[in-house]
C-alpha cells in the first residue's frame, strides 16, 4: 500500500481496503525504521494518530472531507504549524511553537490529510544540500538502494562504509527523503531558487514549483519574499496535480496571490496530440559543467518529443549567464531584511547578555544563526548600503526584468514549454559535497532553477533515468506563468514514456517487498 500513488490510496481508503489509522501506523513505523536518514526534525505521532481516528469516523459515516482525507503528508519545517514546533533547522527558532497554521498546511488539514511531521532542511532554507541545519544533514534514501549498491560493488574504486552516503539536495531535502523512503505520500517544500526541484532530481521524485502567486505564502517563514513559493514533492505527476488542486487559490492573508486560474479539483487529462506541442531547448543551458550523462538524456528526451511529432526548437535566453550574480544580490538583500526580525525580543532565541541592547542583539544573532545565514545577512546589508544600493540592488532588479523578458520572448515565439536539465550532476557523496562552501555549491547546483524563480514561472522536475551509478537523474519542464495545468499535462505524458523505476530498498527494510506490492520495475526508454 505504501508504494501506491496518492490517488490509488485515496481510492483504497474509500473502498475500505485499509483504514486511515492502519495507514498512519504503517508510515509511523517506517519513519522509525528510517530515522537514520534524518528526514524529520519533529514526528507528530500523537497528532497524526488523532487525525487518523477522526478520518476513520468520517469514512465510516460516508463523509470524507476530500481526496486527501486520511492521506499521510509531511511539511518542511519552515512552514508554521499550530501547536507543533517550527524551527527552520536553526538554533534561533528552537522551541518556537506558532499559534497558527500556514495557509497551505491548513488547506491540507481541511481536506483531512494526516500530518506525519516536520521535515529537515538547510538552516532557514539557505543551501542546496540539506546539510547545514542544526539537526544534522539529511541522507538520501538512494544511498541504500539496491540499484546504487549493486553498481558500487561493480566499481573497484568505490569507497565502502556508511560515511560515503549521498546528499539529498536542498534545501527541501528532508521532504524529498520522506517521500522517497515511503514514509508519506506527498510533502511540502519551499522553492526560492530550486529548493524543491533540486532534491526531487536527486531523490527520484516529482518536484513541482507553482507559478508565483498561485499558492499562498502566508505562514511560510520568508527567505526571499519576491521568489518564495510553496513547492510539492510526490512520486508521480498526477499526485502533484492532486495536491496543487487543494493548495491553489487566492488568500486574503497573502496580497501576492491571484484568484485561482486553474480548475479544481485539478485532474490531468491525457495529452491528446503531442504533435501540436512546441518544445524549446535553451542553448545557454548547455554549460561546460553539465555532466555528459545528463546532457545525453536531455538530448534523448528532446528526440523523444520529436519522434512523436512535436516541434523541438532551440531558443535563446541571453541573460542566463547573469542570473547567478543577480540572484545572489537580490536573495541576500531580502534575506538581510527578513532576518532583521530575529532580534531576541519578540520570539526565538535570546542570549543571556544584558550589558546593552546592542550587545544583546549581536550575541543573540551570533548564537542563533550559523555561518551561512550570517554570511548572507552581511552580504545583503552591504548591497543595501546607501552608497551601494544603485550599483548593486537596483541593477540586479533591472537584470531580473531582462531575465523574465527572455522567457516571455521564448514563449511568444511559439514555444509551449521549455525542456532543461534540473541539476548539473547526480547526487554526490556528502564528504565530496562539503569540500566546497555553501555559496559556491548553491551557485553551481541552482544554475538551471534560479531563473525560473526570478521570472515567477511554473516548473517541474521529472525523474527520467538512473545514471551509470544507479542514481536518479531529473529533467526540468518550464511553463508560462499560470499555465501550470498545461505544464503538468506535458510532464505527465513524458513521465509515462520514460517509466522511471521504483527505488528498491530491500536491504534497508524487512518489509520492503510489502511496500512495493504490485510495483513493476519498468525499463527506462531513454537509456541505451
Amino acid at each position: 500500500m505504501l508504494g501506491r500513488t496518492l490517488r490509488e490510496v485515496s481510492a483504497a481508503l474509500k473502498q475500505g481496503q485499509i483504514t486511515p489509522t492502519e495507514l498512519c501506523q504503517k508510515c509511523l513505523s517506517l519513519i522509525k525504521k528510517t530515522k537514520f536518514l534524518n528526514a524529520y526534525i519533529t514526528v507528530s505521532e500523537e497528532v497524526a494518530l488523532k487525525q487518523a481516528e477522526e478520518s476513520e469516523k468520517r469514512y465510516k459515516n460516508g463523509q470524507p472531507l476530500g481526496d486527501l482525507d486520511g492521506i499521510p503528508i509531511a511539511v518542511k519545517d519552515n512552514f508554521s504549524t499550530s501547536g507543533i514546533e517550527t524551527t527552520c533547522a536553526s538554533n534561533m527558532l528552537k522551541g518556537y511553537v506558532p499559534p497558527y497554521n500556514a495557509t497551505v498546511v491548513q488547506k491540507l488539514l481541511d481536506q483531512g490529510a494526516l500530518l506525519m511531521g516536520k521535515t529537515n532542511l538547510d538552516e532557514f532554507a539557505m543551501g542546496s544540500g540539506s546539510t547545514d541545519g542544526v539537526f544534522g544533514p539529511v541522507k538520501n534514501p538512494w544511498s541504500y538502494s539496491k540499484q546504487y549498491r549493486e553498481k558500487r560493488k561493480q566499481n573497484p574504486h568505490s569507497k565502502s562504509g556508511d560515511s560515503d552516503w549521498l546528499i539529498t539536495g536542498g534545501s527541501s531535502g528532508g521532504s524529498a527523503a520522506a517521500v522517497s523512503a515511503f514514509t508519506c505520500y506527498a510533502a511540502l517544500g519551499s522553492d526560492t531558487g530550486g529548493s524543491t526541484r533540486n532534491p526531487a532530481a536527486h531523490c527520484g521524485l516529482v518536484g513541482f514549483k507553482p507559478s508565483y502567486g498561485l499558492v499562498s505564502r502566508h505562514g511560510l517563514i520568508p527567505l526571499v519574499n519576491s521568489m518564495d513559493v510553496p513547492g510539492i514533492l510526490t512520486r508521480c505527476v498526477d499526485d502533484a496535480a492532486m495536491v496543487l488542486g487543494v493548495l491553489a487559490g487566492h488568500d486574503p492573508k497573502d496580497s501576492t496571490t491571484v484568484h485561482d486560474p486553474i480548475n479544481k479539483p485539478l485532474v490531468l487529462s491525457s495529452l491528446a496530440d503531442v504533435s501540436k506541442l512546441c518544445i524549446g531547448i535553451p542553448k545557454e543551458y548547455l554549460v561546460p559543467e553539465l555532466s555528459s550523462e545528463i546532457q545525453s538524456l536531455w538530448s534523448r528526451a528532446a528526440d523523444l518529443f520529436e519522434s512523436e511529432g512535436a516541434k523541438v526548437i532551440e531558443v535563446s535566453l541571453p541573460h542566463t549567464s547573469y542570473s547567478i550574480v543577480c540572484y545572489h544580490v537580490l536573495c541576500t538583500s531580502e534575506v538581510a531584511s527578513n532576518m532583521a526580525r530575529f532580534d531576541g525580543l519578540q520570539y526565538g532565541h535570546r542570549c543571556d547578555i544584558d550589558v546593552s541592547t546592542e550587545a544583546m542583539y549581536a550575541a543573540t544573532r551570533r548564537e542563533g544563526f550559523n555561518d551561512v545565514v550570517r554570511g548572507r545577512i552581511l552580504s545583503g546589508n552591504f548591497f543595501l548600503l546607501k552608497e551601494n544600493y544603485e550599483n548593486y540592488f537596483v541593477k540586479a532588479q533591472k537584470v531580473r526584468r531582462l531575465i523574465a523578458d527572455d522567457f516571455v520572448n521564448a514563449f511568444n515565439s511559439g514555444v509551449d514549454v521549455l525542456l532543461t536539465p534540473t541539476t548539473l550532476s547526480e547526487a554526490v557523496p556528502y564528504l565530496e559535497f562539503i569540500k566546497e562552501d555553501n555559496r559556491t555549491r548553491s551557485a553551481q547546483d541552482d544554475i538551471f532553477t534560479q531563473p525560473v524563480n526570478m521570472a515567477g514561472l511554473p516548473a517541474v522536475s521529472i525523474p527520467v533515468a538512473l545514471s551509470n551509478q544507479g542514481l536518479p537523474i531529473g529533467l526540468q519542464f518550464i511553463g508560462r506563468a499560470f499555465y501550470d495545468q498545461q505544464l503538468l499535462t506535458v510532464a505527465k505524458w513524458f513521465e509515462k514514456q520514460v517509466q522511471f523505476p521504483v527505488i528498491q530498498l530491500q536491504e534497508l527494510m524487512d518489509d520492503c517487498s510489502a511496500i512495493l506490492e504490485n510495483e513493476k520495475l519498468a525499463s527506462v526508454s531513454l537509456k541505451q
